[in-house]
């Protein structure tokens, strides 16, 4: 519990420095811009690779900086390209998503092991388990009517996410761009 709340501290400390607002206001920019790419199979599914710089965020900054991006990134969306109506639930999920990407890959080294943690438990605990209840609030279908279809949805696109993560994250890694950015803020 304490390397948890440690976890939260640090990452609250890194809004101290501007370089670090700096570099995740440019990750905000392209989890918007990545948010807009996305293609919607059905009124409830739809794949998008936004999630890839919203774990970049919470990898290089932690879960408070990842919340925040994953809760900024929903809102500025929906503001610039309005699609249906607002609604806050999908908001407390892309802030959910932030935290638990930072609590797992913040200041650890990167493996394989832990991007498919990670990603396994947003898939469950964030997109099967919260956007299905949302969608069922809003809807007013019943939860245990969407799960399987999404269910499925995540199986095929669980394994894409973990590999597309793990190897942009090498590839940002073999390039020093995690240490460029460590260092200039000052870590």
């Amino acid at each position: 519990m304490k390397k948890i709340r440690k976890q939260f501290t640090d990452s609250f400390q890194e809004l101290k420095d501007v370089r670090t607002l700096a570099a995740a206001a440019m990750l905000l920019a392209v989890t918007v811009v990545l948010g807009f790419y996305r293609l919607q199979l059905t009124e409830y599914i739809r794949i998008g690779f936004d999630s890839v710089a919203k774990e970049l965020t919470g990898m290089l900054f932690g879960p408070v900086i990842g919340c925040m991006v994953g809760g900024l990134s929903d809102v500025m969306a929906y503001i610039i390209k309005p699609v249906g109506g607002f609604f806050p639930g999908f908001t407390i999920s892309a802030m959910a998503g932030g935290i638990i990407y930072g609590t797992v890959l913040y200041k650890r080294p990167l493996s394989f092991l832990r991007v498919a943690a990670a990603n396994s438990a947003v898939a469950v605990i964030v997109n099967l388990g919260l956007n299905t209840y949302w969608l069922t609030l809003l809807y007013g279908d019943a939860f245990f009517a969407l799960l399987p279809v999404r269910a499925f949805k995540q199986l095929i696109m669980l394994p894409i996410d973990i590999v597309l993560f793990y190897v942009l994250a090498r590839l940002l890694s073999k390039a020093n761009l995690f240490e460029a950015v460590r260092r200039r803020a000052g870590r």
